[in-house]
């Protein structure tokens, strides 16, 4: 087992990381850039490093400071966690080629799967179930794009190859349309991603998003522990999540889940990982794989007693799972609601100081969460200021005591999107189970109109 770990990261997942290899024995080294010297894992840490100023281009993403923090600190380990490098497969590779361990999967490994094109193309081969659409990139010809689209039939959707969170997609209803927005969206891709690469899906009306988590070893070893149900989204950005999803049938999760384990066994997948799914009319569409720990990897853990952070680190050391398919035993239900620096409504970012700080608590009640009174949220990354996760027996108790919890929590000094939670967790349709990927959308639309 390491005996030192570098966190290439910030904000909760850090401090997440870090407890983790706390409670292991593991000593931990921070880096961190000059916006975040006073961010609690930073003072926690054994020893911490200063990479750059606040723009994440000059800290968080520069792969030769981080390397060279790990050098000065004698670690053997680097653990990306999720966003910033945690996907980027040159860090991976120089990770390793300046001989430390990166706690993820191999490089090729989040190359191959960074590609949405040759993902589908990898995930269709080892038999797992995908949208219908083009067989590859879009060619160059448009009439040939033009006959793909009516085989697929509209409507379709355009997306990115190298996109993600939600960025470099395009839906399109009617072929006249179809053209201009594939044009449009392969200059976005170029100026987003450096990559003009787009393909062609059918999009589903009324999907579902629901997502596999799974571990594997180097040894082919993979199991997967249940799903994620995560369709309440605004911009395809999730705002909460739950597991198990809400009237998914035992054996559809047994069916999904074992062919997710099968193609990790036949990619050589190694590490944590979530295939991510759309689900509709009891049909299951492969549409990426995100291979790092996810933000809402909680409400796993809580439903299966696993700490999928360490499983990350005992991977990436070399050992082989501890546990085998029949193992894994899912138990209650658990909801995940993500706090974010932001106008509940409008969704512009809050950043500033916070002056009064109070987390919720009680039986089934987890907060991951790196902020205190008077910590002041910077304005230069990511809003969120962590997640608050509900446990109960049942899904009605989970949603019962996030309840509590949101009505206990108090954040002031900046703007929060607690009081859109707490209007979600008494919505009828959300609480009743099985919403779309649109439906967050469609309310907040409509409860607009009702202002008006």
């Amino acid at each position: 087992m390491f005996e030192k770990i570098l966190i290439a990261n910030r904000g909760e997942i850090a401090l997440r990381i870090q407890r983790a290899c706390r409670e292991m024995g593991i000593r931990t080294v921070v880096v961190h850039s000059e916006a975040d010297t006073e961010a609690k894992y930073v003072k926690l840490a054994d020893e911490s490093v200063c990479i750059g100023p606040p723009p994440a281009a000059a800290s968080y993403l520069n792969i030769p400071a981080i390397i060279s923090a790990a050098e000065v600190t004698d670690a053997e380990a680097i653990h990306p966690g999720y966003g910033f490098l945690s996907e980027n497969a040159d860090f991976a590779e120089k990770v390793e080629r300046s001989g430390f361990v990166f706690i993820g999967p191999r490089p090729e490994n989040i190359r191959l799967m960074g590609d949405k094109v040759s993902a589908k193309q990898a995930m269709t081969k080892a038999g797992v179930p995908t949208v219908p659409g083009s067989d590859g990139a879009l060619p160059e010809d448009p009439k040939e794009i033009v006959r793909i689209a009516r085989k697929v039939g509209y409507p379709v959707i355009i997306k990115a190859a190298g996109g993600g969170g939600g960025r470099g997609m395009r839906v399109v209803h009617t072929e006249a349309a179809l053209l201009n927005a594939v044009s449009m969206t392969r200059a976005e891709a170029q100026a987003a991603f450096a990559n003009p690469v787009v393909y062609l899906e059918r999009y589903l009306e009324q999907p579902r998003h629901i997502e596999i988590q799974v571990l594997a070893d180097a040894y082919k070893n993979a199991v997967y522990l249940g799903e994620r149900d995560c369709s309440l989204q605004r911009r395809h950005q999730k705002v909460i999540e739950e597991a198990p999803a809400p009237d998914l049938p035992a054996k559809m999760r047994e069916r999904i889940g074992e062919r997710c384990v099968d193609a990790c066994r036949k990619i050589a997948y190694r590490g944590a990982g979530t295939f991510e799914f759309l689900y509709e009319d009891g049909e299951f569409y492969f549409i990426e794989m995100n291979t790092r720990v996810q933000v809402e990897h909680p409400v796993t853990e809580m439903i299966t007693g696993i700490d999928i952070v360490q499983e990350q680190i005992r991977i990436a050391a070399g050992e082989k799972l501890r546990f085998r398919q029949k193992d894994i035993q899912l138990r209650g239900h658990a909801i995940e609601c993500r706090i974010n620096a932001e106008d509940p409504y409008r969704f512009t970012p809050s950043p500033g100081k916070i002056t009064s700080y109070h987390p919720p608590g009680g039986p089934g009640i987890r907060v991951d969460s790196h902020v205190y009174q008077g910590y002041t949220v910077p304005p230069n990354y990511d809003s969120m200021l962590g997640k608050v996760i509900a446990y109960g027996a049942s899904r009605e108790q989970a949603m019962s005591r996030m309840r509590v919890a949101l009505s206990e929590m108090v954040v002031e000094g900046i703007r929060t999107n607690l009081e859109l939670h707490r209007d979600l967790l008494s919505d009828t349709r959300f609480t009743r189970g099985g919403v779309s990927i649109h439906y967050l959308e469609q309310k907040l639309a409509q409860d607009e109109k009702k202002k008006k």
